[in-house]
């Protein structure tokens, strides 16, 4: 078949589907879950060097508060940016851009005369962040089969947990042995520079992106050399091709501007997808980003030591990764929304007995559960954000839905810092309940299942017809 033909893009996808998942598959799952760790890293590393940097410079706290949601800011502007540019340009040409910003930004930070200098740095750091947070779970849910795409994407993401445990080892027994220990620090977590000569030379571009462009014949190149490494991996004939009844032809569609782009996700089938995404994205952030960023605070002012707090923090942050490895198991077996509604149904339930708790052992116990259901529910998340969305605006969809969740990152450690005198540590973990009971209720009422399905399935015309029934039902 000519790949200039009408029915040569879904044939490309076929081929796709019927790949047995082996090494070629994995090596993109690491080659993207290490720029994943990496960011997990980096983003984690920034409470440990606060302390270093904040006498070193004589800040006020204000001063601190700023530089602690520097990388926030950055990541909200990356993951927006990246979007919608991925969407134009490519998911390899970002991802490539994504890890040099990154990268150099981190660099010098290391070397920060001051802190303004090092906000800056932070900020432009968290830009290269939010790009690849965003852009990489599109790009890899578009390599991979419908029948195992959960757990291959929420895998990925669990390579933030990785990043985050390196962070609490580097920040707990590195930092503090030399006075300069947090620029080095910084140094290592630019580490990945070191990729971008790995990345430049193996890695390929999205063939769905390619064929919604137009560019069959490169899709073409790309599909074949994914077929010959996977039959030289397996070491057996490779699956044959399911024939595809009466093909659409691929249809390259007119690109708006910034404005229309957002807007698409607002349109006809798209609204209530986009709603959903939205409110999960906003109501697991704002818990995630109100715990983490103040559980060590919270247990100093509860009666701990520092030295305990740290200790604590450090145990309930490695729940993280049985939070994300077991729910992206889950997510091909209950189904995305269902596996997303019940981390998240246990999160709050997780919250609300850490709200009610006071002996040490109980807020352990507890907010290690809280730890491990939501990091469970972003394992999930990541895979289900961009198969709601067709090809033309996955990284579209995908991006400004992880930047509107950071708006609520953004404002959970403030509002906390204000109400805590007020509503006390039970208080903030009611708040926490109520914004994990939130997400599940919309997920659960107003999402669509995914598992099993390929991309295509899940964005025509036919799926948001049955998406609408199945509401109404």
């Amino acid at each position: 078949m000519s790949t200039n033909s009408p029915a040569a893009g879904p044939a490309l996808l076929a081929r796709l589907e019927r790949l047995p998942v082996s090494r070629p598959h994995f090596r993109l799952m690491l080659m993207g879950g290490l720029g994943i760790a990496f960011d997990g890293m980096d983003g984690s590393l920034v409470s440990y060097v606060l302390p270093a940097v904040t006498p070193l410079w004589g800040l006020a706290p204000w001063q601190t508060g700023l530089l602690g949601s520097s990388l926030l800011i950055g990541i909200m502007i990356g993951a927006l940016s990246a979007g919608l540019a991925g969407d134009v340009i490519g998911r390899r040409r970002i991802m490539m851009y994504a890890l040099a910003v990154y990268c150099v930004a981190t660099v010098a930070a290391a070397f920060a005369p001051g802190w303004g200098f090092f906000f800056v740095a932070r900020l432009i750091a968290g830009i290269g962040v939010g790009a690849e947070a965003a852009i990489i779970p599109a790009f890899m849910s578009e390599f991979v089969p419908g029948r195992i795409r959960g757990l291959f994407v929420g895998s990925i993401a669990g390579f933030f947990s990785l990043g985050y445990i390196a962070a609490a080892l580097l920040g707990t027994f590195f930092v503090p042995a030399f006075p300069d220990g947090w620029r080095v620090a910084q140094l290592v977590t630019a580490a990945p520079l070191l990729m971008l000569l790995w990345w430049r030379r193996a890695l390929p571009e999205s063939p769905r992106w390619l064929i919604d462009q137009g560019r069959l014949t490169e899709a073409e190149t790309v599909v074949a050399q994914l077929e010959e490494r996977v039959e030289r991996a397996t070491g057996k004939p490779l699956p044959p091709v399911e024939e595809q009844a009466a093909p659409e032809p691929v249809r390259v569609e007119e690109r708006g501007g910034t404005g229309s782009r957002i807007a698409g996700l607002w349109l006809g089938g798209m609204a209530r997808r986009t709603a959903v995404l939205w409110l999960l994205w906003i109501s697991l952030t704002f818990a995630y980003y109100g715990f983490f960023t103040w559980i060590p605070s919270l247990l100093v002012q509860q009666g701990m030591t520092m030295s305990k707090s740290f200790t604590y923090s450090l145990l309930i942050t490695i729940a993280q990764v049985p939070g994300y490895y077991s729910a992206a198991y889950l997510s091909e077996r209950l189904d995305r929304k269902r596996t997303i509604a019940g981390y998240l149904t246990g999160g709050a339930i997780a919250a609300f007995l850490l709200s009610q708790g006071s002996a040490d052992a109980q807020v352990l116990i507890f907010g290690a559960l809280l730890s491990f259901f939501m990091n469970g529910t972003y394992a999930a998340l990541y895979a289900y954000t961009p198969e709601v969305y067709p090809t033309r605006m996955r990284a579209t969809g995908t991006g400004v839905a992880s930047a509107f969740g950071r708006i609520g990152g953004i404002v959970a450690p403030i509002i906390i810092g204000v109400l805590y005198a007020s509503i006390g540590f039970g208080g903030v973990f009611t708040m926490v309940t109520g914004a994990l009971v939130a997400g599940a209720l919309g997920v659960l009422v107003f999402g669509v299942s995914t598992s099993g399905r390929t991309l295509e399935e899940l964005t025509g015309p036919a799926a948001r017809g049955q998406q609408e029934t199945e509401i109404k039902a």
